[in-house]
Formats: structure tokens, sequence, C-alpha cells
């Protein structure tokens, strides 16, 4: 596998657990062809380093703060990503920037790397989504499941008859 989709965020605390969300519904509703890795990164913060340096094209889903309404999605690529001394836009503590500035002074960087992030209303503690951000998980899953595609993944949603 060279291809990993990485969820952070707490689940604990209401819009932040978005990402890990979208990993799991990924990996329980869709059949990828072929085979890539989903992880649930939770708060693992640094690390995740690891997965980093071992895949070659990696999406991390997170919620950021764009500055936005809630709900708000951006696509940032590569670059676009700024690093955390100039720009500190996740709501975690070691934030989605701070690691991808280790793995960039480390040599570890995948050959592509995406941040599909989206605007949180609320990151107190909680376990439900807003009403805002849940009602956009669908629309932030097919800007990655369209990601996917261009990069020559066949993405599947399964029937979970019984």
């Amino acid at each position: 596998m060279e291809i990993c989709v990485i969820g952070v965020g707490n689940i604990l605390m209401q819009d932040e657990g978005a990402g890990p969300r979208i990993a799991e519904f990924l990996r329980n509703n869709y059949k990828f062809e072929p085979e890539i890795e989903i992880i649930d990164g939770g708060t693992l913060g640094l690390d995740l380093l690891p997965y980093i340096e071992k895949y070659k094209k990696i999406i991390i889903v997170d919620v950021v703060d764009f500055g936005k309404e809630p709900g708000f999605i951006k696509i940032l690529k590569g670059d676009e990503i700024p690093p955390y001394l100039k720009t500190k836009l996740s709501v975690h503590h070691v934030g989605v920037q701070d690691l991808i500035e280790v793995a960039r002074l480390m040599g570890y960087m995948p050959e592509e790397l995406v941040l599909a992030g989206i605007q949180p209303e609320s990151i107190d503690l909680g376990l439900d989504l807003t009403p805002t951000v849940a009602g956009k998980l669908k629309e932030l899953t097919e800007e990655i499941l369209s990601i996917l595609n261009n990069w020559g993944i066949r993405c599947v949603l399964q029937s979970h008859q019984k």
C-alpha cells in the first residue's frame, strides 16, 4: 500500500471528532482498489510521523480554523499547508502543521500530501458533532473520494445487506 487516509481529532470534543468519524465511515462503507490504509489518528500528534514516512500519498482529514463559517471545507495540497511557525490552523495541541513541519525537517515528506479541512462550530466537550459540521461530512467525504479517484484508486460503496 502506498496511499493512506488519516483522520485526526478528539472524538470527545464535538466537531474535533470529524476526522476520526470520516476515517471510520470510509473504512466501514467503502472498498478501495488497489487497497489503501485508513487510520484513525485520533490525537496521536507526532506519533503519526512513521505513517508520514511510510506512504507516498497521504490525505489528512482534520478540523481547521480557517476563520470562516462553521462547516466551511477547504482542500490544501503540499506547500499550501502552512508551516506551524507561520500559521496555526489546527485546533489540536500538537497540530497537523507541527507534524508536517517535523516531517519536512526530517526529510520524511510523502510525494503528495493533502489536508482536507473543515471549519468547526464547537470544540467543547461532547460526543456529538454539531448539526452544521455533521451536515457537511458527506461533502467532505466526496472531496476525499475525488482525490483518491484522481490518484487512481477505485472507491466502491459497499452494500450492507443482511
